[in-house]
């Protein structure tokens, strides 16, 4: 049970912020408008996950929001996927295809969810392209590049391609087990995973293996059980005096981290060892007075710590009525969207499935 003593989770607050950040972003934050469709899913994943959406947002926006998305599907030489945002490029439907408008494998994640969050039909997705890009983007060890035959190649990459091959429901655009010996090969002596081989070992590119070896394997049978408690050791002791977890051995906590480090927890079955009342109260300090949640309390705030805070909140179990403005949507700790976008995801992205009655029938 959350403490009495705990101020109000603001949702409508965090939501107001999110919304304002897809319309235009502050001076503080203009750094990260390179990555647009990264920033419109954690704006829109947090309308999502406070059940703001409907609330807060009008139908027109919220279909002038698909219409951007799906102006950032580009094909290039090697496949279809998402581009961060057109600002390297101008006239973009008339133009022949330059490198600066490759897909890249980070957005392309960020930009399926964000349309099922938004409940596209997913007619316009390459699928076909999809999964070329996605052939185009595995390296000769497993990993996967951000881009075709290029581009940051670690955990968080492999991720997304673990992540899209699952809502295709088409594992044919990698190999498979040669991922699985990526992950396995960037695991540490601490239990943990960093980001590439003999990497330190990072909340968010453990949580990026654990989620990456769910989707494909459905049980995490790879591991042994003294691998799963030594990862569970080391991610229950990252959990700081304050309540909030941090990324790495010996660091202060981030709220982004709560997310990174509790849903490693969970999706190892091990979310009752985090100190829920504790990573609460850590979040609600991190809660800016005008909306929004920083990454430590004083700072201010943006719309990726906002999201990871919430959806760690998320995955917190069902509390009395004491702390009703905490109750959020229940979370999906493998995609990390709620269950309700990540059911949708499953059911609209992966290509029709062909009747064969009815293929017989017409003759073919």
């Amino acid at each position: 049970m959350l403490p009495a003593s705990l101020p109000p989770l603001s949702k409508g607050g965090h939501a107001a912020h999110c919304k304002r950040c897809l319309s235009g972003l502050p001076s503080s934050q203009v750094d990260i408008d390179p990555a647009k469709l990264a920033l419109s899913f954690y704006c829109l994943g947090s309308l999502d996950v406070s059940g703001e959406l409907e609330k807060k947002t009008k139908d027109w926006e919220r279909e002038q929001w698909r219409e951007w998305i799906w102006s950032q599907q580009t094909r290039g030489h090697h496949g279809t996927g998402f581009r961060a945002s057109s600002y390297m490029t101008a006239k973009h439907s008339t133009e022949e295809h330059s490198g600066h408008d490759n897909p890249q494998i980070i957005m392309t994640y960020t930009a399926l969810l964000s349309l099922s969050i938004l409940r596209d039909n997913f007619s316009r997705l390459d699928r076909k392209g999809l999964l070329e890009f996605l052939r185009s983007c595995q390296n000769i060890d497993g990993s996967f590049s951000s881009e075709p035959l290029g581009g940051d190649s670690d955990l968080r990459t492999t991720f997304c391609a673990f992540a899209i091959s699952t809502m295709l429901d088409d594992w044919s655009g990698m190999d498979v087990a040669n991922a699985l010996q990526f992950i396995y090969s960037c695991r540490t002596y601490e239990g943990g995973y960093g980001q590439s081989p003999f990497g330190e070992a990072l909340g968010g590119t453990t949580y990026c293996a654990l989620a990456a070896l769910r989707l494909a394997t459905k049980q995490l049978d790879p591991l042994s059980l003294q691998d799963r408690q030594k990862t569970v050791r080391w991610l229950v002791q990252n959990q700081a005096y304050n309540g909030g977890f941090s990324g790495r051995t010996n660091k202060d906590a981030d709220a982004c981290y709560c997310f990174w480090c509790g849903a490693s927890l969970h999706v190892l079955d091990a979310g009752d060892l985090v100190d829920n009342a504790a990573m609460s109260s850590f979040i609600a300090s991190c809660q800016f007075k005008y909306g929004g949640i920083a990454k430590i309390p004083g700072e201010h705030p943006d719309p990726y710590h906002t999201y990871l805070s919430l959806a760690a909140v998320a995955l917190l179990p069902p509390n009395s009525s004491e702390g009703a403005s905490w109750a959020l949507c229940p979370l999906d700790p493998l995609l990390n969207a709620t269950y309700q976008t990540s059911s949708w995801a499953r059911a609209h992205i992966p290509a029709p499935k062909v009747d064969d009655d009815a293929l017989g029938d017409a003759g073919i």
